[in-house]
C-alpha cells in the first residue's frame, strides 16, 4: 500500500502506518484529549484509546508506526519531547497504556517549528522537522539513535519519501524567494540535490510521490497559476498540467500502488478542498484521477471522514470516518473504469535511486 499522511490541522490529523496496517490519531474533545490507536489488518477495524494519568494538549502530533505502537510529539516547555505509546495490561488489570520516551528537541533560537514528517516507508522509524528561515535540522526520533540526520540550508516544509527504505526524503525548501522541491539523502549524511526546477522564479512543491511507478504529483505557478501536476521521477519528460485539473483547489493524498513502468494508468485521489469541509472537520468530496484521463471523477465522501486515506493493490481506495454512531469506520472506493491508455515504458531506475530535476514545463 502506497500511504500519504495529510496535515489537515492539528487537531484532526490521521496517519496511516507505511504497511497500512494501523492508524492513529488524537481523539476527545477540548481538555479531554487522548491518543487512539485503529487497527486496520483484521475484517473490521477496530480502534483501542491510550490515554495516560492526564490529557494531551491539542496541539500533540501522533504517528502510527507499523508494530502496532504510537508515537506522540509533544512540547513540554520549550522542548519537543517524543516517546512511544503501546496497549499494556495484565489478567484483570484492564487495558492500560505504556509509555517510552525517546528524547527530546530543543531548539536553539526563536521561530523554530518542530513537527512530524509523514510516516517512513520502512514502517519503524520516524523523523521530524525542525525548520527555521537560516536552515532545517532532520531528526530521527524513533528507529535508530536519536538525533539529527541531515541539515539543510533555507526553511523546509512538507515532507514527502520518494524510495521504500527511507533513504531518499523530498522537503519543499524555501530559499531565496522562492521554494524549490528538494531531494535529501539520508544515506549520504544528508546530501541535497535539486529535484524540482521547472521554471527559474517559480515555486514548484512536490505534493505526493509513488515509488513503484515513480508518478509526482506537483504544485507549481510555473504556468502562471498554481496548478496541480505530474511527472516521473527519473524521466527526461517536462511536468505536465491536465486542462481537468485547472482550477480544482485540492491535495492529492493517495497513489494507487503497484504500476510498476505505468505512471499514467495510477490512481490518485484528492481532497477537494471546495468540497464544503471546514477545518477540524470533514470534508464533503473525493477527486479519483488518473494521469491517463481527461477528467476527474467527483464522489462524495463518508461522512466524519478524516481527509486522507490508503490505496490498495487491487485499486480500492480506503477511506476512514468517525461519527457518533459508528466511532471506528473504514468505507471503500473504486476508481471509475476508464479505457486503457497507450503503455509508455520509461528506463528503469538505477539500482541506487538518485533524483533527477524535471526540465522545463510547458505553459500550456
Amino acid at each position: 500500500m502506497t500511504v500519504c499522511a495529510i496535515e489537515i490541522t492539528m487537531t484532526a490529523r490521521f496517519t496511516i502506518a507505511a504497511d497500512g496496517s494501523y492508524a492513529a490519531r488524537l481523539a476527545g474533545d477540548g481538555e479531554a484529549r487522548y491518543p487512539e490507536r485503529w487497527t486496520l489488518a483484521g475484517p473490521e477495524p477496530y480502534a483501542v484509546p491510550l490515554p495516560l494519568g492526564q490529557p494531551e494538549e491539542a496541539d500533540s502530533e501522533v504517528l502510527a508506526l507499523a508494530d502496532g505502537r504510537v508515537l506522540i510529539h509533544r512540547r513540554v516547555a520549550e522542548r519537543h519531547a517524543f516517546a512511544l505509546l503501546y496497549p499494556t495490561g495484565g489478567a484483570g488489570a484492564g487495558p492500560r497504556t505504556g509509555e517510552l520516551p525517546l528524547g527530546s528537541v530543543a531548539p536553539e533560537a526563536d521561530g523554530v517549528r518542530v513537527s512530524l514528517l509523514p510516516p517512513s516507508p520502512d514502517g519503524c522509524s520516524a523523523f521530524a522537522l525542525a525548520a527555521s528561515d537560516t536552515g532545517t535540522t532532520v531528526w530521527q526520533v524513533a528507529g535508530g539513535p536519536f538525533g539529527p540526520v541531515a541539515r539543510v540550508p533555507g526553511r523546509c516544509t512538507g515532507g514527502v519519501w520518494l524510495d521504500r527504505t527511507g533513504r531518499l526524503l523530498s522537503l519543499d525548501r524555501e530559499l531565496g524567494g522562492t521554494t524549490k522541491a528538494v531531494a535529501v539523502d539520508l544515506g549520504r549524511g544528508g546530501e541535497v540535490s535539486p529535484l524540482l526546477q521547472i521554471a527559474d522564479g517559480s515555486d514548484d512543491r512536490l505534493l505526493l510521490a509513488d515509488p513503484d511507478s515513480g508518478l509526482l504529483l506537483i504544485r507549481s505557478d510555473a504556468p502562471g497559476e498554481p496548478r496541480l501536476g505530474w511527472g516521473v521521477l527519473g524521466s527526461s519528460r517536462p511536468v505536465r498540467f491536465p486542462e481537468c485539473l485547472r482550477g480544482a483547489a485540492g491535495v492529492p493524498f493517495a497513489v494507487q500502488p503497484g504500476q510498476a513502468l505505468m505512471p499514467e494508468t495510477c490512481g490518485v485521489a484528492i481532497r477537494l478542498e471546495d468540497g464544503g469541509g471546514t477545518p477540524g472537520g470533514s470534508w464533503g468530496r473525493i477527486g479519483l484521477w488518473r494521469p491517463a484521463d481527461r477528467h476527474v471523477f467527483r464522489l462524495p465522501a463518508p461522512e466524519g471522514w478524516f481527509g486522507t486515506g490508503v490505496w490498495s493493490r487491487e485499486g480500492r481506495l480506503h477511506l476512514p470516518y468517525a461519527t457518533p454512531e459508528v466511532p471506528c469506520g473504514i468505507t471503500g472506493l473504486t476508481l471509475p473504469v476508464s479505457p486503457p491508455p497507450p503503455v509508455r515504458l520509461d528506463p528503469p531506475a538505477p539500482a541506487v535511486p538518485r533524483p533527477v530535476p524535471l526540465q522545463q514545463a510547458p505553459l500550456r
